[in-house]
């Protein structure tokens, strides 16, 4: 039985279960439990904090988990990342009050920084002698109440630090994203956890692609497969009609409405665009 960790609250949480369910796991948590059984698929799911699951894998006392990059990081771990998700995009930035002269790192970096992120944050200043307020949360508010000149912390929108009377200065120290992570010392991964890596790689080919139909007549048949030329090539069916074929081939989703309009302009007829539930290519 494979042992997965995943996280129990947070942006992570709800974007992970719903990526599981989509790919065949089921995953419930019932008030406060911590693990979920799917015995068909022969996994068992562990919900933790998500800065503690790093931890946790790197150990090898759960085969693999789902958390941030940035928590990773922050334990100081080399823990392989498996896949990269499509969710849990996030900044690590400097910020200082909106009218401080400061428009460097370089001058943040003599400043004391209030942060939940000091091993990060060293890193980055590596070389640097850093003083630094470490706290759990609501890092934004710190200035406003003296306890810090600057902070150092996740930043999506913005928003937040903004209505803080913030502003972002310089490039980010750290970009994030949710990823599949596994132990790095088991000598060959559990079956299970590949079938999963194949599964969730499957949701993220479907994420990005579309499949588009479409009728065309001989003459430009040439020149409608080179708009839709698919993974490998499209798959062209004669149709009844003499001189008619059907052509279905993947397409990126944001090329899509294009690849339609040139298809149209081009003399084609019948064009569907359908979503893909899950691929493996």
């Amino acid at each position: 039985m494979m042992k997965v960790a995943l996280p129990n609250k947070g942006g992570l949480f709800e974007p992970t279960i719903e990526l599981l369910a989509s790919c065949g796991y089921k995953v419930a948590r019932a008030g406060a439990t911590l693990a979920s059984l799917d015995p068909e698929n022969g996994v068992e799911f562990y919900f933790l904090r998500p800065g503690d699951i790093p931890l946790y894998v790197a150990n090898g006392m759960l085969d693999a988990g789902i958390t941030g990059k940035d928590f990773v990081a922050e334990k100081g771990l080399s823990t392989p990342v498996l896949l990269d998700l499509h969710y849990g995009h996030s900044r690590l930035c400097a910020a200082v009050p909106a009218g401080s002269p400061v428009q460097t790192l370089d001058e943040v970096a003599g400043l004391r920084i209030a942060t939940s992120f000091p091993v990060i944050t060293s890193t980055f200043f590596a070389g640097r002698t850093l003083s630094l307020v470490e706290l759990e949360g609501a890092v934004e508010i710190s200035v406003r109440l003296g306890i810090a000149e600057a902070v150092i912390d996740l930043v999506e929108t913005g928003t937040t630090l903004k209505e803080a009377g913030l502003r972002v200065v310089g490039e980010p120290l750290f970009r994030s994203n949710a990823a599949l992570f596994a132990h790095a010392e088991n000598g060959s991964a559990p079956p299970e956890l590949m079938t999963m890596q194949r599964r969730i790689e499957g949701k993220l080919v479907a994420l990005e692609y579309m499949m588009v139909e479409y009728d065309v007549p001989a003459a430009i048949l040439a020149a409608a497969s080179a708009i839709t030329p698919g993974i490998e090539s499209p798959t062209v069916t004669p149709l009844q009609a003499e001189g008619w074929y059907s052509v279905k081939a993947m397409i990126r989703k944001r090329e899509a409405h294009r690849i339609m309009d040139e298809l149209s302009e081009l003399g084609c007829k019948g064009i569907l665009l359908t979503t893909i539930e899950s691929a493996r290519i």
